[in-house]
């Protein structure tokens, strides 16, 4: 019979080594998990994109709930343990579950710190911990204001970034006169509060806390100088303790921390510990290298080798703050029985020391230029001797020797040992077996079937050389992939080369970019007639015959060669009269299938050819115009009641989609385009699958956008919040015009996202609000030209010769 192994705590450290667990011997142990927090496992490191909207909480689960399915474990969500029986060899938590084990594992992580002052419990008072916390943040934040962090170290400088981020006026205040003392040096420190200082973070050191005023809500903070200034929200981020109570309550050995030995035994033989809880050797952790570390550990005990042993060493630092370089790892303090190295240049943000004792490596701080970090860390770890290079150590692996490395040199010379990847603490012979074992070719590969770069992504330039090193001149991630066998240039040489140099016809465009063919393919004549309509709205006359079939007859083929025809209803509302035209319609020509789609549409299925002008004409006469269910364009916007209508809704959900879906119609886009917008959190018109979805709230509208539900499956990305109907209208906008200048044709809106990353967009459409209104003012010039109705074109002769020759159209359909 399997074992009973019951984990109290579901963290990061608890995680992996169950991962190692099912690796090494999957049908061990029937396996049942307490976890306090209602949900699966997550990445904590990733909280703070999390906070700044650079990511949702889904980007950042490990083990989803199939995982835990997959592997026949019973997760008690919500579940916090009161009470060890270790008599009885049982656990019981709060809610009155109890289990019984043959193994116990304690995964009861950390606390925050909160210092003792007055004030601490007044409402708007937060601690930055876990995603709980964070979902506090984002809500005060959405009412912008001002918020003061006490902590300058990560957690507090990382919960600083991303509240700014959600547009609130920052303040952290730091009792040491440098930032994040413990990891760097007073010169790196000073370097990191500029930065800070230059997003628009105030940053005060040496600034001791007196008090959080406030009557019942936090309204300052005051110093011990008298100094006050005024606070809507303030987040302790000091530091973290471990949560050692339930070791105590079962009279486990516990200090600071809950004592364990070297293979993560506790007091009691039958009872394991691991994670930010425990004590080794009088030390505690809370970085995550060594938690993994102690996982493996815990895993081979588990599988019966009890020679594996946890063995502390020096751990590597990185600020998970976007556009702020830093690394640091082990000792830097000054000593007479060390030396320094030290590179700084004022003019390109870079400050590099390395601290030597006896001619080895103990420590280094790196700021602005990080590249070399991991060089410098496995030479710690290792202890290698530096003599025979030290006159070019500090200028870091690619200049050793006196000329520098190529690339995949550099990385060849790490061992296969060398640890990649801190965050989820990958290995370089993880990495490169894996692209061996299973023909990977590209970072997304990597990231899929390891981990590496998957959460912080500073080491995702490690990784691509990696990737060169093991695939040779086989992997080129900077290669230009050519739009068609008609030309070398890819797309977005493409679109550039249309403005340069004014290419106002395919022709010309053909003749200046020497294409291959005389006239093109299936293939770039569609890119190239949405390149030319998107760069010269209202110059540029649309080629029909550069368009796939459904577009060119302005209604989706079927498969017998009949047509569906949707006409479009603004927002999912409809009439009586529209509901009769669609029934008359149905009825005179006989259409055999009537059907409402998910878009809250009504589709006519199975119109003959013959039959789509007739159609279009008694539809037109009713008012209603083509729904382009077949357009690289908008699609829909998908509604709900809002507060017209229900209890639930905050805002007028239906009316603004209304006027999103009658601003935006027409508009061509390199893919297909669907919106929603949904009256409250409960999500009932599904707006975070969507393309661009808005959230309506008490305060206003978040926006989210780059979702998908078709052949690929993913959720939005939080985008921003907006207090005003006409500031979404106007963020939607500027959003969709940014995608149609930069997205290639075919590309979706969340493939472009991963192509050009959030930062450069939000960059674009939140944070420069007059680059905003120049895509915004670009869109609405372009609309001028774009909201005509195609129905009502070839009702009125217009291109009726194109419409005759619909048999010969040589263009396919595109498959979506």
């Amino acid at each position: 019979m399997k074992e009973k192994l019951v984990i109290i705590g579901n963290g990061m450290a608890p995680g992996r080594a169950l991962e190692k667990l099912f690796e090494t011997d999957p049908d061990r142990y029937e396996v049942v998990i307490f976890n306090a927090e209602p949900r699966v496992n997550y990445d904590r490191i990733m909280l703070s994109p999390v906070l700044s909207g650079e990511k949702s909480f889904d980007d950042i689960v490990i083990h989803g709930d199939a995982w835990y399915i997959k592997h026949g474990i019973t997760l008690y969500k919500g579940c916090k343990v009161e009470t060890i029986d270790r008599v009885n060899k049982t656990v019981t938590s709060v809610n009155g579950i109890t289990e019984s084990y043959d193994k116990l594992v304690i995964a009861t992580g950390s606390v925050p710190f909160i210092i003792p002052v007055p004030g601490v419990n007044l409402a708007g008072v937060v601690t930055y911990r876990d995603l709980d916390d964070v979902n506090v943040m984002m809500l005060a934040a959405k009412a912008k204001g001002r918020a003061v962090v006490i902590g300058g170290g990560l957690l507090g400088l990382e919960a600083a970034a991303g509240l700014n981020e959600q547009g609130m006026d920052v303040t952290v205040v730091h009792v040491m006169p440098t930032l994040m003392e413990r990891q760097l040096d007073p010169a790196a420190g000073y370097l990191l509060g500029e930065s800070m200082k230059a997003r628009g973070i105030k940053v005060m050191t040496s600034a001791n806390t007196k008090q959080i005023l406030g009557d019942k809500r936090v309204t300052g903070v005051e110093f011990a100088d008298g100094s006050v200034i005024p606070a809507d929200l303030v987040v302790m981020a000091v530091g973290i303790r471990p949560n050692v109570t339930l070791a105590k309550t079962a009279e486990l050995a516990a200090n600071r921390g809950i004592v364990v030995d070297a293979q993560m035994r506790t007091s009691d033989p039958s009872i394991y510990a691991l994670g930010e809880c425990v004590e080794v050797s009088g030390a505690t952790f809370g970085l995550v290298a060594p938690l993994y570390d102690m996982a493996n550990v815990l895993a081979a005990q588990l599988c019966g080798d009890e020679k594996a042993t946890f063995t502390p060493v020096a751990t590597a630092t990185r600020l998970k703050v976007t556009g702020v370089n830093l690394y640091s790892a082990g000792d830097f303090a000054e000593g007479d029985d060390r030396e320094e190295i030290v590179l700084r240049d004022a003019s390109a943000g870079v400050y590099k020391r390395l601290i030597l004792k006896d001619d080895k490596i103990i420590g280094t701080v790196l700021y602005g230029d990080t590249g070399d970090g991991p060089w410098f860390y496995d030479m710690l770890k290792r202890n290698v001797d530096t003599r025979e290079m030290r006159d070019t150590l500090i200028f870091g692996q690619n200049y050793q020797g006196g000329a520098p490395l190529d690339p995949t040199a550099a990385v060849a010379a790490l061992p296969d040992e060398a640890e990649i990847c801190g965050c989820n603490g990958v290995c370089k012979s993880k990495i490169t077996g894996t692209i061996t074992a299973k023909g990977l070719t590209s970072l997304d590969d990597v990231r899929a079937h390891t981990k590496a770069s998957a959460s912080c992504g500073s080491c995702t330039g490690l990784v691509e050389k990696l990737l060169l090193l093991t695939l040779g001149d086989s992997y080129n991630p900077a290669a230009v992939q050519p739009m068609c066998k008609c030309t070398d240039l890819g797309h977005d040489d493409v679109r550039r080369l249309i403005i340069a140099k004014e290419l106002r016809s395919i022709p010309q465009l053909m003749q200046e970019l020497e294409w291959k063919t005389s006239c093109g393919c299936a293939k770039c004549r569609p890119a190239l007639n949405y390149y030319m309509i998107a760069t010269w709205p209202g110059e540029y006359e649309d080629d029909g015959q550069s368009r796939f079939i459904n577009e060119r007859v302005h209604a989706n083929i079927q498969k017998d060669g009949t047509y569906s025809v949707v006409p479009r209803m603004w927002g999912g509302m409809t009439s009586p009269n529209e509901l009769r035209a669609i029934a008359d319609v149905a009825d005179k020509f006989r259409i055999p299938a009537v059907k409402v789609t998910g878009g809250q549409r009504i589709d006519l299925l199975g119109v003959k050819k013959e039959d789509l002008p007739g159609v279009w004409a008694d539809l037109n006469a009713a008012g209603m115009v083509s729904g382009a269910a077949y357009a690289k364009g908008l699609r829909t916007v998908k509604t709900c009641v809002g507060s017209d209508w229900c209890r639930f809704g905050t805002q007028d959900s239906t009316g603004l989609g209304i006027k999103l879906e009658k601003f935006m119609w027409g508009s061509w886009t390199p893919a297909k385009v669907k919106m929603a917008v949904s009256g409250c959190p409960r999500n009932c018109a599904e707006a975070t699958c969507k393309d661009v979805g808005v959230i309506c709230v008490d305060s206003g509208y978040d926006i989210v956008f780059a979702g998908a539900a078709g052949l690929d499956i993913k959720g939005t990305e939080p985008l921003c919040h907006v207090d005003t109907e006409e500031d979404a209208i106007e963020v939607i906008a500027a959003l969709t015009q940014l995608y149609r200048e930069q997205g290639r044709y075919l590309e979706r809106m969340y493939k472009w996202l991963k192509r050009v990353g959030m930062e450069s967009i939000q960059a674009s459409i939140v944070r420069d609000l007059e680059k905003r209104r120049f895509y915004y003012d670009r869109f609405v010039f372009s609309q001028k030209f774009a909201q005509v109705d195609p129905w009502e074109e070839r009702v009125n002769g217009k291109d009726a010769h194109e419409f005759a020759a619909l048999a010969e159209f040589g263009v396919p359909q595109a498959a979506e």
